[in-house]
């Protein structure tokens, strides 16, 4: 079945065989003016009784009345198509095919397979009432044979139309080369002259330059016109298109569709979902002011555009704006936690609408849906950055209760995250807790994490380290680094959170003057970090640290060694390339401030003044 669903998918035979015969045979086929008429007189009551129903806007009565006109218009499908397919009733036949495939496509909130074969289907039977076969032909050579072998002027406004609405199912699907194709058959050109636009844009001109046949007073009337679907096919285009540049990376070609789409026929929420991408553009362009104008825009338009409001606190984040990021970051938040209905329904005004025909992996990263308790964690970690502690603490209580909440339905589950592993918000919280001088709040939280690591700890975890990988020492990473191995990784993670968490109480302790306390949880810090045993095969980094950790310890003999050692390795001075430190981890920035750690200039200078003393130097 997948293969209908492409335009150079094989067209379905049709379910019966039928004799070719002459076009007079055809013509004569039909039951009888009577059907006709009554045929006519039900399709339009049908659409008549949408267009009533308008009245109530989009929701559940919308969606009931949709379900109803669709069952109601294949009925009547079914009815004609029970016949032969002959010309004077092939005008109502695609004119019942359209309107029950527009309720179809809206109902499903997306394009499925079986609408496309539909529309090959009725292909099939206006070849068949001209006597000519449409069997083994794709999508594509079945419109071009009806497009240029079938020239009644009565069937010219219902096959365009069905065309546009073919337009509608490949655009959906992102085959713009078949939308291109199709609308330059229906345009009657081969293409766009020398002097027009590029190549990508070629399907905005054909489809601005397309004329909508007029339809005729007595023609049978239809639930979404024409001209409509012609605006939404441009907008949909335009907006496909300037995603996809974006994918690319080709901005400025990006920035040129978006802005054209901006100026289509659609709704609000599109129209800001098109700003937002405009600034997003704007922002990679290096033009954040601009950027910030078109995603302010975006939440004009549509206060629920929450995408823009993510994209704005973080573009503020990159600017140093800590205030606005705030202010935009307090403002998701709430929309968050406002309860919102996620359900598809039923624009009464328009069945096919740009939202049903967009869909791109850029689209779906960009509008991402971000989580209560990540954009929480992002007040919590930038107030805690800027030193605005109290609101830090404020904030870090609350995610701490959420995660307490019941974890499986406050933490997102994907890997794209902005918040930690949970440890670390507990020890970020416990930082801020400290800096506020609740040390015993602070020594509450690191309990917390002691606890819960209790078994996850092995008696010693030897990991060896190897230069040529380039380095996997865990050093100041907030996390080890991914050269271990998984296993050995996140028994290396819970010892870190568990020293980490003995050193802010051993703080806390000497904050509140219980020297006696501080000093036992100091020693189990380094108690947990001595289960780790590093063994460097050569890497410089690693060495480097051992070596202050014996010179401190006054093993000056085993430090002289090893220095000499290291210095009798290493490379040239001009191909040395010095690697950048790893970060600290912020549930640490507390700790460091009280840390003087030697620089390794003067820790050089020692060794070289103990060597030459001692005679060693060569």
């Amino acid at each position: 079945m997948a293969q209908r669903l492409h335009p150079r998918g094989r067209a379905r035979p049709t379910e019966r065989s039928r004799p070719r015969g002459s076009k007079r045979a055809r013509r004569d086929a039909p039951s009888g003016a009577g059907c006709l008429r009554a045929w006519a007189e039900e399709n339009d009551g049908l659409v008549s009784g949408w267009r009533a129903s308008r009245s109530s806007g989009p929701g559940r009565a919308a969606q009931q009345a949709a379900r109803r006109c669709r069952l109601a218009f294949d009925s009547l499908l079914r009815k004609i198509q029970g016949l032969p397919a002959a010309l004077p009733s092939l005008s109502l036949e695609l004119t019942v095919l359209y309107n029950s495939l527009l309720f179809a496509v809206s109902e499903s909130d997306g394009l499925v397979e079986g609408e496309a074969e539909r529309i090959s289907h009725g292909l099939i039977r206006v070849l068949e009432a001209c006597g000519v076969s449409g069997q083994d032909l794709s999508t594509e050579e079945l419109w071009q044979k009806v497009l240029q072998d079938v020239t009644m002027e009565e069937l010219c406004v219902p096959l365009h139309r069905l065309g546009a609405l073919q337009g509608a199912v490949w655009l959906a699907a992102n085959c713009l080369g078949s939308v291109t194709g199709l609308f330059r058959l229906l345009s009657d050109t081969k293409g766009l002259e020398p002097s027009a636009p590029q190549e990508e844009n070629e399907l905005l001109a054909l489809l601005q330059s397309w004329s909508v046949p007029v339809e005729e007073d007595t023609s049978p009337l239809v639930v979404q016109s024409t001209k409509e679907l012609k605006e939404t096919l441009w907008t949909s285009a335009a907006f496909l298109q300037g995603l996809q540049g974006l994918e690319a990376g080709n901005l400025p070609a990006a920035l040129s569709l978006l802005q054209a789409a901006a100026t289509g026929f659609c709704s609000k929420r599109i129209l800001a979902q098109i700003y937002t991408c405009i600034g997003c553009c704007s922002q990679r362009m290096g033009k954040p002011q601009t950027a910030l104008q078109h995603l302010k825009r975006a939440v004009q338009v549509d206060s629920q555009c929450l995408s823009a409001l993510s994209h704005a606190a973080s573009l503020y984040h990159q600017l140093g704006e800590t205030d606005a990021e705030l202010e935009a970051l307090t403002l998701l938040y709430k929309a968050l936690e406002t309860p919102t209905q996620e359900a598809v329904y039923i624009d009464p005004c328009m069945l096919i609408r740009t939202e049903l025909l967009v869909h791109t992996p850029a689209l779906a990263s960009l509008f991402s849906r971000c989580h209560p308790s990540e954009v929480k964690y992002q007040l919590a970690q930038r107030c805690l950055q800027a030193g605005r502690v109290g609101e830090a603490v404020e904030h870090y209580l609350d995610l701490l209760a959420l995660l307490q909440e019941g974890l499986q339905h406050q933490v997102p589950l994907h890997g794209r995250s902005a918040l930690p592993r949970i440890p670390e918000v507990f020890l970020e919280a416990a930082s801020a807790l400290e800096q506020l001088e609740r040390y015993r709040d602070a020594i509450a939280v690191c309990e917390e994490i002691i606890t819960r690591t209790d078994d996850l700890i092995p008696e010693t975890l030897r990991i060896e380290l190897n230069s040529s990988t380039g380095g996997d020492t865990p050093g100041r990473a907030g996390s080890p680094s991914l050269g271990i191995p998984p296993q050995q990784r996140e028994s290396l993670r819970c010892i870190v959170w568990r020293a980490a968490a003995y050193l802010h109480q051993g703080q806390a302790r000497s904050r509140l003057g219980e020297s006696k306390e501080a000093i036992t949880q100091f020693t189990r810090c380094l108690h947990v970090l001595l289960r780790v045993q590093l063994v460097s095969a050569g890497d410089p980094a690693a060495t480097s640290h051992l070596l202050q950790v014996l010179w401190k310890l006054n093993r000056r003999q085993e430090a002289a060694a090893l220095w000499q050692k290291l210095h009798a390795g290493a490379a040239p001075a001009d191909s040395q390339q010095e690697a950048p430190g790893r970060p600290y981890p912020l549930y640490l920035a507390s700790c460091l401030q009280h840390v003087n750690v030697p620089c390794d200039e003067a820790v050089v200078k020692n060794m070289q003044d103990y060597l030459r003393t001692s005679g060693q130097d060569q």
